[in-house]
């Protein structure tokens, strides 16, 4: 995408974390925004930080599992912005649970938002990007969607959906005015393991709150910042697939050279951060 400027942006899971980053960083280009997140009050605290940016902010409390409210909000923002250009999917949850004690119902809720949740905003949104003279779709996957670790498969299950779903949607818009990005963020310090649905796990003692510090101590390195710099670049430059952070690097690296000794490895890392 040449310019930014007076495009139109929609972003999902806009609250906070990397959404509330990458909406702070559009409005910078002079790219107008349609935020959208579950969590009104997070929403309304995103957008007074964009007060005095000169660009159009609209804010929707959107459910991305909900196909009614997503198709509802594809044409909301149309309706007030006049267009489409750019659509983010970036709302996302965790799991923390063993496959064979989580709950299907933990499992529906996962995928509901962090798969079908994509599916929904690219459905929605790319009858009206086609439209525009350029547009792009971002979907927000993670290292997770190339190599997965155990006591996180709800998650890393929604995250390979989304990159077979997106390299899908690339080979077919190939060509067209509209560009499309996977991303594969690394440890991002957002607050989504404080918001995982948490239910058992190696030792009792081992709380979520307690996760989340070791988290964010030990693994989660990278800021919501330069996660939404990176993605908001690849938009410019029209990057296909991104990497973000240099663990997410890293593990992309080892899993093409060594793709067995990586499983071993990110296994016993997660054991060591969680017993």
């Amino acid at each position: 995408m040449k310019s930014l400027t007076d495009r139109v942006a929609a972003v999902t899971g806009a609250a906070s974390g990397i959404g509330r980053a990458l909406a702070t960083n559009l409005a910078a280009e002079g790219c107008h925004l349609a935020l959208s997140d579950v969590n009104e009050q997070g929403l309304r605290e995103t957008a007074s930080l964009l007060a005095g940016k000169n660009v159009k902010v609209t804010t929707h409390v959107v459910d991305v599992a909900n196909r009614d409210q997503v198709h509802q909000y594809a044409d909301d923002v149309v309706k007030e912005h006049g267009r489409a250009n750019i659509i983010i999917n970036n709302a996302g949850v965790a799991v923390a649970d063993s496959i064979e004690d989580v709950s299907y119902e933990d499992f529906e809720w996962i995928v509901g938002i962090n798969f079908w949740g994509v599916v929904h905003g690219t459905k929605a949104f790319l009858p009206y990007i086609k439209k525009e003279p350029e547009g792009h779709i971002v979907n927000i996957s993670s290292i997770n969607g190339i190599v997965p670790n155990p006591l996180n498969a709800p998650y890393c299950a929604t995250k390979f959906a989304v990159k077979g779903f997106t390299e899908a949607l690339k080979q077919e818009l190939h060509g067209t005015q509209i560009g499309v990005t996977v991303v594969h963020p690394g440890g991002i310090k957002t607050d989504i393991v404080r918001n995982a649905r948490f239910r058992k796990h190696v030792r009792p003692e081992m709380t979520k709150e307690k996760m989340a510090s070791v988290y964010d101590e030990k693994l989660f390195k990278t800021t919501a910042e330069t996660a939404a710099q990176t993605i908001v670049s690849a938009i410019e430059n029209n990057k296909q697939r991104i990497l973000v952070g240099g663990d997410a690097k890293f593990m992309d690296l080892l899993t093409r050279l060594f793709p067995i000794s990586a499983t071993k490895f990110v296994r016993n890392l997660t054991y060591k951060f969680t017993e």
